[in-house]
């Protein structure tokens, strides 16, 4: 579970209850004309991107936005490991050697990898196909933000567009003073339920999303390049230092501290 965006929500709930606290009457902020603001945000928001997207994409929204919560299960130190000990196992039994390996490996990317390079795959034909997969891991990956974003871009169009509801019925009670003030509150609330939602969740949401992306790619990237040099038979401390390229400051340590020799 990735405790970032559950403690984020938190965080942004907390802070906008303060200043609701802070405003005096919390009825003003419940009851039914705040459910009926929910309701047009929400589902003015979801409209849009069902109008927006392909069913394959709009209807997987909230599994979209809940996937957000979950941590990603990428290891690249276990990977460089993975692909380090294929290296050696190739220069000593040859590549065909793999095949056993390959059927047992959870990674559906990497497997297909291995694979090709056991069927004795053109090198330059592999490198094109494992990057088209690539491309269609971006193209799927970058819809789900763009679908994520461009929610939180209607949210708050919506929430104005409830605001000019709340004002044509407020203009239809001109002639009782009294109801004025009330009814200019009912009509702001839904405003600010659609920018508290879009700013709050649905655009942070869409950022991480992004970040998820880079990096899941570039550890596609980082498979495609040990595959290609276990294929060209590269020298196992070769091809590790080459994969060690790409990982962070933080994972380096790690991998270097899971490889070192125990003295």
């Amino acid at each position: 579970m990735d405790i970032s965006t559950l403690l984020g929500v938190v965080v942004g709930l907390l802070v906008v209850g303060v200043g609701l606290v802070s405003g005096g009457d919390l009825s003003a902020y419940l009851g039914v004309d705040s459910a009926v603001s929910l309701v047009i945000v929400l589902g003015g928001a979801v409209g849009a991107v069902m109008v927006g997207y392909p069913k394959e994409k709009s209807f997987k929204l909230m599994k979209v936005m809940m996937s957000t919560i979950k941590t990603p299960e990428l290891n690249s130190v276990d990977t460089i490991r993975t692909l380090v000990s294929f290296s050696e196992k190739a220069r000593r039994e040859g590549l065909l050697s793999l095949e056993e390996d390959a059927a047992d490996l959870p990674d559906q990317f990497m497997k297909k990898g291995v694979q090709l390079i056991v069927d004795g795959t053109d090198p330059d034909l592999l490198r094109d196909m494992m990057e088209i997969e690539i491309d269609l891991i971006d193209g799927d990956l970058s819809q789900d933000q763009k679908m994520m974003e461009a929610a939180g871009a209607y949210a708050p169009a919506f929430g104005m567009i409830g605001t000019v509801l709340g004002l044509i019925a407020m203009l239809g009670a001109l002639n009782n003073p009294d109801a004025l003030g009330p009814a200019m509150a009912k009509a702001l609330i839904t405003t600010l339920y659609g920018a508290i939602i879009a700013n709050g969740f649905l655009l942070p949401m869409g950022e991480k999303l992004a970040l998820r992306k880079e990096i899941l790619l570039m550890h596609k990237r980082m498979i495609l390049e040990g595959i290609l040099s276990i294929q060209a038979g590269d020298n196992p401390r070769l091809l590790e230092e080459k994969l060690k390229t790409f990982l962070s400051d933080a994972d380096k340590k790690a991998y270097d501290a899971s490889t070192a020799t125990p003295e």
